[in-house]
């Protein structure tokens, strides 16, 4: 409907008002009008009846006639295909009204709803695995942003726990690289498809604009031909059909106008150059994908796949993805989601395992981070590893740090002179948090190969013997008061 009054395209109208026959009235597209016509079989050249029947059984209270229901199409009483010649194919019509029902937005099994604005993008295609009941959205967080797969039929019915809830970050972007993948192969034929959509679109509303002024011509003919046979003596009559015959000169003059105006619009067919930059860029699909909105993506995910059934195992970290394709195949998927202990991981074992091996050959915190983040090793909170997790995972299952001397502890001194951590609080008979805070103080000069090994402290004697002092008037006893 939108789209017709953006065109200024109206739609005919037979008023029922008056005596008959009733002429023909082009009205603006209204959304009823436009319903009308999509849900019409005529339009697809076929001759039906019984579309709707009366159902008592739901007569409302109070109500004196039966409700009135529709019917299904394979319950229409008749139903004559390709009775006319038709606007479009019973196939076509057929899918029209298979997308008109998913675009209503209820949960029921076979309906997905229009793709909308939400960030979620198998919003209406989600499966709970569980009890095969479509999942609904939940949005979460500080300032409700997080989207989140639910399956709340039972609650929702009895108050019964829910079946399962799915943070949807961590699966939307396994469907999107999924997909991706998928269609790197058919990208060519993506393009051309494309490209031959743009072109017809421009011919369709090139071909109703020029309906439009054939039947402005056809409306300044036929005022013409009443103005012509009307008696000269009935002057008056004369003078209205007159009157009349210029209004429609006036519409055609400013329809013939518009269509100027349209024309000078339009970018025109594509040239050679345009077409090649429409196959280079469906060459590089990424680039669409991030180029399109919420609405755009989902409608891309609906043409490729039909519906993603999702399990949350309950003892593990793991979501199971089943993607059903529109072309009927099926894959299996598996994506990490955020836990709160590598007590339920699945992967601890290894994960413990290779850390313990990259500690033993000398790496430190920073460094097997590194490593595992390359071998694609993911954190039980689903994030990359730091020096920090890392730390504290060692710490957790009991691994060593990497020593710079082997397998011992560090020395007192070092073979270049230097003390370790321990050797300098030894020296000045203080704690080791202490010449921690020292050398952040500044107090005390030292040095690391790099974050995570071991210290290497300059003192020289004079420098011992300053900080002797210092820490033995720290440490004077108070006197007694008196």
């Amino acid at each position: 409907m939108l789209e017709l009054r953006r065109h200024d395209l109206p739609l005919p109208v037979r008023p029922l008002r008056g005596p008959a026959p009733h002429e023909v009235e082009w009205v603006p597209a209204t959304s009823t009008g436009v319903l009308q016509i999509l849900h019409n079989p005529a339009y697809a050249g076929a001759y039906v009846y019984g579309r709707r029947t009366s159902d008592p059984i739901r007569r409302r209270s109070g109500q004196i006639h039966p409700t009135t229901i529709k019917l299904p199409v394979d319950r229409w009483p008749v139903c004559l295909k390709d009775a006319h010649p038709g606007y479009i194919s019973w196939e076509e019509f057929m899918a029209n009204q298979s997308r008109l029902r998913n675009n209503a937005a209820r949960h029921k099994r076979d309906q997905l709803g229009a793709p909308r604005k939400g960030q979620a993008l198998l919003q209406g295609i989600a499966i709970c695995a569980r009890c095969g009941r479509r999942m609904g959205l939940h949005f979460s967080g500080p300032q409700g942003t997080y989207p989140v797969y639910v399956c709340e039929g039972d609650y929702s019915i009895n108050g019964s726990p829910r079946c399962q809830h799915i943070r949807a970050i961590s699966v939307d972007a396994q469907i999107e690289s999924t997909l991706l993948e998928a269609l790197s192969a058919d990208q060519i034929a993506v393009a051309v498809e494309a490209v031959g959509e743009l072109e017809s679109q421009e011919k369709l509303l090139d071909r109703q604009w020029k309906l439009k002024c054939e039947r402005a011509r056809y409306d300044v003919e036929r005022a013409r031909r009443q103005y012509d046979e009307v008696e000269p003596e009935n002057r008056l009559v004369a003078r209205t059909l007159e009157h009349a015959w210029e209004q429609k000169l006036r519409q055609q003059e400013t329809v013939d106008q518009e269509y100027q105006a349209w024309q000078r619009e339009q970018a025109g067919p594509l040239s050679n150059s345009e077409r090649a930059e429409v196959l280079k860029l469906a060459k590089d699909f990424s680039r669409v994908w991030q180029a399109a909105n919420a609405i755009e993506r989902k409608r891309i995910i609906r043409l490729v796949i039909r519906d993603v059934t999702l399990e949350q195992s309950r003892d593990s970290e793991l979501v199971s993805l089943r993607i059903t394709w529109q072309t009927g195949a099926v894959s299996e998927h598996q994506v990490q989601r955020r836990v709160h202990s590598y007590s339920i991981c699945t992967s601890a074992p290894m994960l413990e395992r290779r850390i313990r091996e990259l500690a033993k050959s000398g790496k430190f915190d920073r460094e097997i981070a590194d490593v595992l983040n390359s071998e694609h090793f993911m954190s039980a909170r689903g994030v990359p590893f730091q020096s920090n997790n890392v730390h504290v995972i060692r710490k957790r299952f009991g691994i060593c740090t990497a020593k710079i001397n082997g397998i011992e502890d560090n020395p007192s001194r070092w073979p270049d002179g230097t003390y370790s951590i321990q050797g300098a609080a030894d020296v000045l008979g203080i704690t080791t948090q202490t010449v921690h805070k020292w050398l952040r103080r500044g107090y005390l000069t030292g040095r690391q190969l790099r974050t995570g090994q071991p210290w290497k402290i300059q003192l020289t004697p004079a420098k011992i013997k300053v900080l002797r002092g210092h820490v033995r008037r720290i440490n004077r006893p108070k006197k007694e008061a008196l």
